[in-house]
């Protein structure tokens, strides 16, 4: 059960990460020329908040 919870969340923060990445871009008015850098450290840091959050509340190793 918890594969499926960390996959589905790995899905919502794959889509919420371009979603940031968008509005940054819009915002700054380009489209940064390394973006699948900026992409991965976003989604890496939601990752890593977000699954040691899960853990905590699931007690999931």
């Amino acid at each position: 059960m918890s594969a499926i919870l960390f996959t589905i969340v790995g899905i919502v923060l794959y889509f919420v990460s371009d979603w940031l990445l968008l509005r940054v871009e819009a915002s700054a008015g380009r489209r940064f020329e390394h973006r699948s850098l900026i992409f991965f450290a976003i989604l890496l840091t939601l990752a890593l908040i977000t699954f040691s959050f899960i853990q905590q509340q699931t007690g999931v190793s």
